[in-house]
């Protein structure tokens, strides 16, 4: 789940795409905060696949503190120190493993250019010794996008680097499947308002078998979020759904201690 939120940081309209005035203006955040990492399994391999690194203030408050102090002059330095805080902790926290991501939440209104604005990403990676090839990129569909062309010129320069790149919150947010059509990202989290009680409603069994089945014709990987019961994992599960989050499985934490198979794994 993202920790953006809807329409709370658009770039003004007369903001140029074509240069980064951003990487030039230099303003320090007036705050510091920190990031806790929320396990992402695959189940059916049985280990975790990644972890998403969630903004969190410095004495432990949630996202909505942190957000809450973010003005429009502050955004695009907020969204660069967000990218690098995370990759820095999880050069130091997290396992060897070549093959587990790290999963950032980005905002695309906040991205002039994105070969520009993604080198101090870079430069924290290659100072911690991270594999950049371990990194995925997460946008929402809960923000409403002021700039398809522009998101999709992102996607773009980004899978050219390697990332992953993942649609948060499906099924929740404006266009959805118009996005999908636009971008076709790597991934795609199924929002956790069509996971909560799936086990108790037809509905949302049939809407989730039938994004899985789009996300089989399009070769996107499916991604589970909010998974608080066992039934419901029972469901996901049964959809042919690999990877998993949520309070069931792992609870965000700001250290990562070695992760073991939870017991609902069967």
């Amino acid at each position: 789940m993202s920790f953006m939120q809807p329409n709370a940081f658009p770039v003004p309209a007369d903001t140029p795409r074509t240069r980064c005035d951003g990487c030039r203006d230099g303003t320090a955040l007036p705050f510091d905060f920190t990031m806790a990492f929320q396990p992402i399994f695959d189940v059916t391999a049985g280990r975790v696949w990644g972890y998403e690194a969630l903004v969190r203030g410095t004495a432990g408050e949630g996202a909505g503190f942190v957000l809450g102090q973010v003005g429009p002059e502050l955004v695009y330095g907020f969204d660069q120190a967000c990218r690098v805080r995370a990759v820095e902790l999880a050069g130091r926290l997290f396992p060897p493993d070549p093959h587990v991501k790290l999963s950032i939440n980005f905002m695309p209104n906040a991205v002039y250019e994105p070969n520009a604005c993604i080198r101090a990403t870079l430069a924290a990676a290659a100072r911690v010794g991270f594999d950049p090839n371990r990194l995925m990129f997460e946008f929402t569909e809960n923000e409403r996008m002021q700039d398809v062309a522009h998101l999709r010129r992102i996607i773009a320069a980004y899978r050219a680097q390697g990332f992953t790149t993942a649609l948060d919150d499906f099924g929740a947010g404006y266009a959805g499947l118009s996005l999908l059509t636009e971008l076709k990202p790597d991934l795609l989290k199924i929002d956790m308002a069509l996971i909560r009680e799936i086990d108790l409603s037809a509905t949302k069994r049939a809407i989730v078998g039938a994004v899985v089945t789009l996300a089989r014709d399009l070769g996107i990987v499916l991604l589970a979020e909010g998974i608080e019961t066992a039934e419901e994992l029972a469901v996901v599960r049964s959809f042919g759904i690999d990877l998993c989050q949520g309070y069931l499985l792992g609870r965000p934490a700001f250290d990562i201690a070695e992760e073991t198979t939870p017991s609902v794994f069967g």
